[in-house]
């Protein structure tokens, strides 16, 4: 499986994301922002995942081993739902500073640079959204959909420290001034709670990957072609099975006939798992396909 593509982009985003980690610690630092700081805490675990990922990809470029006979496919989802808990968990964490800092009657920001930091911040991590989707895209790659995700939820969070920092420097010097200790923890708070869902979502749906539930349109596709092949083909019955993991899809189908069905030379039984194979469009390498007939109920 080729892999080599995916790799250089997965290389060049954890360069951009060490860059910007370093930016948002040096930032929050300065000014005395959560909000920034948790944009480089959250980009420095984006980091980890990603590299993670790139070591993912290089197995799945290897053929499978005397351990791992069916190779590694099945390590992408687990990244996938192991990077989306990561980052549910980064979240939770900042909802649950920010209620400190709320509580505790906030904290002083400077505004005006912390403006100026949030904003390079923004620009960067959108910018890389956007980049890799490109490539998630053209791939058809899920371990770049998850980056994609972490740069999207790293720019939208910079984007709405952007904002509160606006409405700061609009409050100072005006009647709602004391209001301005808490926009810091407020808008942290508030982009926490809002990304939260993206990457429950991601996990949920990687950890249906590993506990292997059958994918509904994979299956109801499996199950118009073998129906109409059986009753054209006027065979008995059959059974499928059907799975999905990261990009492998796995279709196994037996086909149950009469015991005394002749079909002909191994070349015919070819020929009818070729016909098979045409119908469900699964000739590429991203399938795994099992077919089989036999005259014992027990085998299907």
């Amino acid at each position: 499986m080729e892999t080599t593509r995916e790799q250089r982009v997965l290389k060049f985003s954890i360069g951009v994301t060490v860059a910007v980690s370093a930016t948002g610690f040096t930032g929050g630092l300065l000014v005395g922002s959560q909000a920034i700081l948790f944009d480089g805490v959250y980009s420095l675990v984006d980091v980890a995942l990603t590299l993670v990922a790139l070591a993912v990809l290089r197995l799945l470029g290897r053929e499978g081993s005397t351990r791992f006979q069916y190779g590694y496919w099945h390590l992408e989802p687990m990244v996938e739902a192991l990077g989306g808990a990561i980052l549910a968990l980064a979240c939770i964490y900042a909802v649950a500073n920010s209620i400190i800092g709320l509580t505790t009657g906030g904290h002083a920001v400077q505004a005006g640079p912390a403006l100026m930091w949030a904003s390079l911040l923004c620009v960067s991590n959108l910018g890389m959204a956007a980049f890799v989707r490109t490539r998630a895209i053209r791939l058809q790659s899920a371990l770049l959909w998850l980056d994609v995700r972490a740069w999207l939820l790293s720019g939208m969070m910079s984007l709405a420290v952007v904002l509160a920092f606006v409405i700061a420097l609009m409050l100072r010097g005006g009647g709602h001034e004391h209001w301005i200790p808490y926009l810091d923890p407020l808008v942290l708070a508030v982009i926490s709670i809002a990304v939260l869902p993206v990457p429950l979502r991601g996990a949920w749906k990687a950890m249906r990957e590993v506990l292997q539930v059958a994918p509904d349109s994979l299956d109801a596709r499996v199950q118009t072609v073998m129906k109409q092949f059986v009753a054209e083909h006027g065979y008995l019955d059959f059974t499928s099975h059907v799975a999905k993991m990261g990009r492998m899809r796995f279709v196994e189908i037996h086909i149950l006939t009469h015991p005394d069905t002749v079909i002909g030379t191994i070349g015919n039984v070819d020929a009818l798992r070729d016909e098979i194979a045409e119908r469900l469009d699964a000739r590429g390498s991203e399938f795994w396909l099992t077919i089989d007939f036999t005259a014992d109920p027990a085998w299907t």
